[in-house]
């Protein structure tokens, strides 16, 4: 029989850590560390896009400010309901991993259980050994982290909340891209499918209605031009 092929090694923050250009200073007392790292969320893009040659999209970060100014404009049913500044803080929190983990997409060959190992490691990692010795501020090391788990249990109705904005966050972007690349992006529309709260079923039917419309006007002047 043939020897095995050597198996890849385990992913670990480290394995990441060790490739970048500049040491990140671990254990520290300062905040700025961290700094540092949160600049990765600024300059990775979000991967989804790439396939549609969406080359200078999107960054993580992008993507986690607008969801965090859409939690402040929870309709008045909702907001009544919800903590808003800890689901604006979750928003902040919730792709945070990502920074060293990447935007890992469904049609890439990584298993979610494998996903969801690195960013919990990411976020052990960033309240532990980048944030474990800060003091002060509203937001400390222990506290990320248990914001990241609450987002990922998606059990509190603040958690719920925040998926949906993430989802409305990217069906906004996919149609802004439909007008300015002038493509079809349908393939993301199923994520409208899985917004639960009604709230925000009622902000995702409005931008499938400008989405609907787009592609009216782009189908009459599409017949236009033949007739002509």
């Amino acid at each position: 029989m043939g020897s095995q092929p050597p198996s890849e090694p385990l992913w670990t923050p480290q394995s990441v850590l060790s490739t970048l250009p500049y040491p990140i200073d671990e254990h520290s007392t300062s905040p700025v560390p961290f700094f540092h790292l949160l600049e990765r969320l600024k300059t990775t893009k979000r991967e989804g896009w790439r396939r549609f040659d969406i080359n200078h999209g999107e960054s993580i970060s992008d993507h986690m400010y607008r969801m965090s100014i859409m939690t402040m404009l929870a309709p008045p049913s909702l907001s009544s309901r919800l903590n808003l500044p800890h689901c604006m803080k979750m928003a902040l929190v919730h792709d945070m991993a990502e920074s060293l983990v990447g935007d890992i997409t469904p049609v890439d060959p990584i298993k979610k259980t494998e996903k969801a190992r690195r960013e919990a490691a990411v976020m052990e990692y960033i309240s532990k050994s980048l944030l474990g010795r800060v003091p002060g501020g509203m937001l400390s090391g222990n506290d990320i982290l248990a914001v990241f788990n609450e987002y990922e249990a998606n059990e509190t109705l603040e958690a719920q909340f925040v998926h949906d904005v993430d989802k409305m966050e990217l069906l906004l972007q996919m149609v802004e891209y439909e007008r300015s690349y002038e493509i079809d992006l349908e393939e993301f529309l199923g994520v409208a499918k899985r917004i639960h709260l009604p709230e925000i079923q009622e902000w995702a039917a409005t931008v499938l209605k400008e989405r609907e419309d787009l592609w009216k006007t782009r189908q009459a002047q599409s017949a236009t031009k033949e007739s002509s």
